[in-house]
């Protein structure tokens, strides 16, 4: 329990909230997967109080994930049913019920979420607004909206903000949410600012409610004290500069190669750096990996570091790696073993720590369908310390 001086110039509604002056913010998770955006909100000024995940071996790896990094269970559990299901009758009532009580504990509570997203990837299916999964990016939406958590985080790919059609959508959601008096602030953030080992871009979108921001403010709500830059440690645009990086090689199985010298600033963003940072040859993950029927003679002339095609996509160990998308027949090579990439590799892209690991029983399809769909760990980690501050920041500072 903290102690609080309470402003007397605040709204009489943020007074209200600091006397509760609870420790942490309370949020409720939606397409929670593994628990990848999770684990960074875990690890930041957040409590997860509820977690929700339609497909059973995401939550049971979820589950089981928590188990072995300690974290405490959520308090109001965890949920496989679909989003849909909190939207009317029983599943609404019971979500408004959760939500009454956690006003009770918390000053402020919010949603997180990111919806599935291959149908705005400009490499995935493509369908939008009107595709199976990109009707669940509307339902989420209209989910914040029913339910006024004081703040949410919305997560995509950059395609929804990109592709003209996908960007009017994205335009129409974001105008409901405004209209339903949320102040709005968005980025498209490539998640190697954060220190991932991985050329990512994602759409991250954060509301409050206007009641928080006082009315002189809320024009200047973007710039008044959300600071998207703080987190941040590299410049995406240097770093993504390939002409600083190793180009192709031949492929040498087993082979050694010394980092280069005019790297060393730059490490820690190569694959081989978070291939020993995490330990993947004894990581309890290590030994899942697609072993291929076919294939075989085609990866042995594939140079180290060629991840030019869509598919078949050789890391080089002194580079970052392109986006780690496991679906839709999309291989990555390891960088000098003539093999697909390991779960514990694919984790390490991920930057998720290396005490981290999924079920021995999960299918490897599963394994590696929830890495992919996972944003990286240190990019969540620094969206959620981006929103903690900031929140804190309205909260505390007099």
């Amino acid at each position: 329990m903290r102690i609080i001086l309470v402003n007397l110039r605040w709204p009489s509604i943020i007074k209200d909230y600091l006397i509760l002056s609870m420790e942490k913010l309370a949020v409720f998770s939606f397409f929670s997967g593994s628990g990848f955006l999770d684990l960074g909100f875990e690890h930041s000024d957040f409590d997860i109080k509820f977690v929700n995940e339609n497909h059973l071996p995401f939550l049971d790896a979820y589950k089981y994930t928590r188990n072995q990094l300690k974290i405490i269970p959520p308090e109001y559990g965890y949920s496989s049913n679909s989003i849909e299901y909190f939207m009317q009758g029983a599943g609404k009532l019971y979500l408004k019920k959760l939500i009454e009580d956690v006003r009770t504990k918390y000053y402020l509570f919010g949603f997180i979420g990111g919806p599935p997203c291959p149908d705005f990837s400009v490499g995935g299916k493509n369908k939008g607004k009107d595709g199976k999964n990109g009707k669940l990016t509307k339902i989420y939406i209209d989910l914040v909206i029913n339910n006024k958590p004081d703040f949410f985080v919305f997560e995509n790919v950059k395609g929804l903000w990109r592709t003209k059609r996908h960007r009017e959508f994205y335009e129409e959601i974001k105008q409901g949410l405004m209209n339903e008096d949320y102040l709005i602030t968005e980025r498209l953030t490539n998640c190697i600012e954060f220190g991932a080992p991985q050329d990512r871009d994602r759409i991250i979108m954060f509301g409050i409610r206007k009641k928080y921001i006082p009315y002189s403010s809320q024009l200047t709500f973007k710039n008044m004290a959300f600071n998207w830059e703080k987190y941040i440690k590299y410049d995406k645009e240097k770093v993504l500069d390939k002409s600083i990086w190793p180009s192709v090689e031949d492929y040498q199985e087993g082979s050694y190669k010394p980092m280069p010298k005019h790297l060393l600033n730059l490490s820690k963003l190569t694959i081989q750096h978070w291939f020993e940072k995490n330990d993947v040859e004894n990581h309890p993950n290590a030994s899942h990996h697609f072993v291929p029927r076919a294939g075989l003679a085609k990866m042995k002339i594939i140079g180290e570091g060629d991840d030019r095609k869509k598919s078949y996509k050789r890391l080089h160990r002194w580079r970052y790696s392109p986006t780690a998308a496991y679906g839709n027949n999309e291989v990555h090579l390891h960088p000098y073993k003539n093999r697909r990439l390991s779960a514990a590799e694919a984790l390490a892209i991920q930057s998720m720590p290396k005490e981290f690991y999924l079920p021995e029983n999960m299918s490897l399809s599963n394994m590696f369908k929830t890495i992919g769909n996972g944003i990286p760990y240190l990019a969540s980690l620094g969206i959620a310390n981006t929103v903690s501050d900031f929140l804190n920041r309205l909260l505390y500072d007099l």
